[in-house]
């Protein structure tokens, strides 16, 4: 009976994540994910549907009215975060934020070092990150499916490493960031065009409240 009922709350979150309730706000899912248990919620959704961001955000879910507070606070950030990076895609997703950033405004061909506008960029979410300090950030690098799973693998790390770097060498402090590479395992788009591989040459940030945060938030929910 236990498997069961976990196993329903499993396709009621899925379905609410990746299907449905498109009416709802940010702050609404927030408030309904979670319920389930964040890790085991984000590792099965986030497995599932092969978007390692989505599963990250959902792992690191509290759910309930903490969620929604939480959500609340989430909506600003991103709001601030689309008006400052109009080349990204911002996205709101339960209680946290997924910005995807593509990889011709971060590195050249086969490379990992920063061009400048990768560094404008990264300059102005660094602006979004010093106003909302009660966050953990995840840096994920992905690239598509052209060459050796070895290699991409590799270059994913430099690539997402080389992001991480220069935000803390501008000041964000290295305890909120969390680095991953994934390679070519978590394509979110078609490897069989130009213009989806160009799509899985990307970077994502995973923006979700940290510990602070979510005593704060709980505080805020008991009042």
């Amino acid at each position: 009976m236990r498997t069961m009922r976990y196993f329903l709350m499993m396709m009621v979150i899925s379905a609410t994540v990746f299907t449905g309730c498109k009416s709802l706000t940010g702050t609404q899912k927030g408030a309904m994910i979670g319920t389930a248990g964040g890790a085991a919620a984000g590792a099965i959704i986030g497995r599932t549907a092969g978007n390692t961001a989505v599963g990250a955000v959902v792992g690191a879910t509290v759910g309930g009215v903490t969620g929604a507070v939480i959500g609340n606070k989430m909506d600003k950030q991103a709001e601030e975060m689309k008006a400052k990076l109009p080349e990204a895609n911002v996205e709101r997703v339960g209680e946290g934020i997924i910005v995807e950033l593509p990889n011709n405004i971060l590195f050249g061909f086969d490379s990992f070092e920063l061009s400048s506008a990768a560094r404008n960029n990264l300059n102005q979410m660094i602006t979004v990150f010093e106003s909302y300090p009660d966050t953990d950030i995840e840096v994920q690098g992905h690239t598509d499916s052209s060459g050796a799973a070895s290699y991409n693998q590799t270059l994913s790390e430099r690539r997402a490493n080389a992001v991480t770097s220069y935000l803390v060498n501008r000041g964000v402090a290295s305890a909120r960031l969390k680095t991953v590479g994934y390679g070519e395992t978590s394509p979110k788009y078609t490897n069989d065009t130009d213009a989806g591989r160009a799509q899985n040459r990307r970077v994502e940030f995973i923006i979700t409240a940290n510990e602070k945060m979510k005593r704060e938030a709980e505080r805020e929910a008991s009042n």
